[in-house]
């Protein structure tokens, strides 16, 4: 009975070299179909801040339609903000007006630039936003006729 149960103990000495290859090519595997998932997220990642970018600029240009008349503002990105128009301060120095960046209507995601503005009526009017950054369409434009979609006005 001893005699056994010491052959049993010998034989369980830990994983065998085939097993510990399965193992390492399942987790290679594994790591091929996950990579380069991850590395797509990134790019996913500045077209949906971009698409935020421009909503904000867009909604914030209806409610200007919804509240005034007119030509609207300029819509600029300035110092990672997204500014509305443009005010002149106060004569207090030589030159005597000064242009300083209009109504701060939000941060602007990193790489998203203005790439064009149309329109004049509350019913035609389009602004687009692009990133370099982001994948296939990186141009968003948000527009009185079918709101956010991706390419340029």
């Amino acid at each position: 009975m001893l005699a056994r149960i010491r052959k049993a103990e010998e034989n369980e000495g830990g994983f065998t070299l085939i097993e510990l290859l399965v193992v390492m090519i399942i987790i290679g595997i594994l790591a091929a179909i996950a990579i380069p998932v991850f590395l797509s997220q990134r790019a996913k990642a500045k077209d949906t801040s971009t698409k935020a970018d421009v909503s904000t600029a867009g909604k914030e240009l209806a409610t200007y339609y919804v509240d005034a008349a007119g030509a609207p503002p300029a819509v600029t990105i300035v110092g990672g903000k997204i500014l509305f128009g443009a005010v002149a301060a106060a004569p207090t120095a030589v030159p005597p007006v000064v242009a300083v960046p209009g109504r701060d209507i939000g941060p602007a995601s990193t790489g998203t630039t203005v790439q064009n503005q149309t329109g004049t009526n509350s019913t035609d009017w389009c602004i687009a936003f692009t990133n370099g950054e982001g994948s296939s369409t990186p141009t968003w434009n948000y527009s009185a006729a079918a709101g956010l979609k991706s390419g340029a006005c």
